[in-house]
């Protein structure tokens, strides 16, 4: 089993953002001591609960405090994005650290609509335009420009010896074909939605097709929120801050981290637990063998065998001691 991180860097309430980006540069350097194979950034715009706004900048940060671990963008919002930017960008990071970069690529609009004329500087560009943009990143990084295409000349730069992997970040069964038939690597979102996640890597597996930046399909990788605690019972009563900070989310509300004392203190109505359980889909909370026999399920259900894991939680040292619990578990 390998193990990711997928980095939100969520802002616990009391810190500052630069206080968490201390922390993120902590953990990144200690998940390399623990094996994790990559330590990816989130990117999210116009919200003071999460600190990675410029993955790019934030993968170069800690590419340069590190060695081994592979760094990526979990993802860029290629819709809001020139592809020929983008792919110059990673270039320039793969010249930086050859072979330790990722680049994932997702369709989400960033935030509202005022976000992403403010991300475009007002022009409005239609996420209809994903397939072809993602075609066209493929086209740049593997200098692969039909003759037809209108930029055909253009040469993405610096020139290296292997491009970056591209990799789309999804919740189905259309992405995982788009990713397929481009010939570039998969991430099922399971901490997004986690309802088609078997259908989604079936049309991945089935479907692909060879490409100049990916030869053979890569194993799937799966985005979760992962708690892993000292027993089942530490867990749940570490996971209370994670579910308050997930509903207040979804409710357009406080987005920073909040404690346990006031996720003990706050008053849910009967819908508001209602969507913790539904939330509780989305995670996998318990001691180290329940949290390998739960993961250990769900690679078998999704025949993948990478988890990248998020977990956002109020206290920096829990979170730490749960990512290192998981690591025990598998590497």
């Amino acid at each position: 089993m390998h193990l990711s991180i997928l980095d939100q860097v969520p802002i616990s309430k009391g810190q500052t953002a630069s206080e968490t980006l201390v922390q993120s540069g902590e953990l990144a350097m200690l998940a390399e001591q623990w094996g994790y194979k990559r330590y990816w950034f989130a990117e999210h715009h116009s919200t003071k609960g999460l600190a990675s706004t410029a993955p790019e900048i934030m993968m170069a940060h800690i590419a340069a405090r590190t060695k081994t671990i592979r760094v990526g963008s979990g993802g860029v919002l290629l819709p809001q994005y020139s592809p020929f930017k983008v792919a110059e960008t990673f270039l320039q990071l793969e010249t930086l650290y050859p072979g330790r970069i990722d680049l994932g690529v997702g369709r989400s609009p960033g935030g509202t609509m005022k976000t992403r004329l403010a991300l475009t500087d007002s022009i409005k560009k239609s996420m209809t335009q994903f397939p072809r943009q993602l075609q066209d990143l493929t086209y740049y990084l593997s200098g692969t420009l039909p003759s037809d295409h209108p930029y055909y000349g253009i040469k993405a730069v610096p020139s290296v010896s292997s491009p970056p992997p591209v990799w789309e970040l999804g919740l189905g069964e259309n992405s995982a074909l788009q990713a397929a038939e481009l010939g570039i690597g998969y991430v099922f979102g399971h901490f997004i939605d986690p309802d088609r996640g078997q259908e989604a890597y079936k049309a991945y597996y089935s479907n692909f097709a060879s490409s100049p930046l990916l030869k053979q399909p890569a194993a799937g990788i799966t985005a979760i929120f992962v708690i892993c605690g000292a027993s089942d019972e530490h867990a749940e009563e570490l996971a209370l801050s994670q579910d308050l900070w997930l509903l207040r989310v979804e409710k357009g509300l406080d987005s920073r981290l909040p404690s346990l004392e006031e996720a003990h203190a706050y008053s849910y109505s009967q819908a508001d637990r209602k969507k913790i359980r539904i939330n509780r889909k989305r995670m996998v909370i318990g001691s180290s063998q329940t949290v390998k026999d739960q993961l250990e399920s769900l690679a078998e259900r999704y025949q993948t065998n990478e988890f990248m894991v998020l977990t956002n939680l109020y206290s920096f040292d829990e979170r730490k001691k749960s990512y290192e619990r998981l690591a025990n578990c598998f590497l």
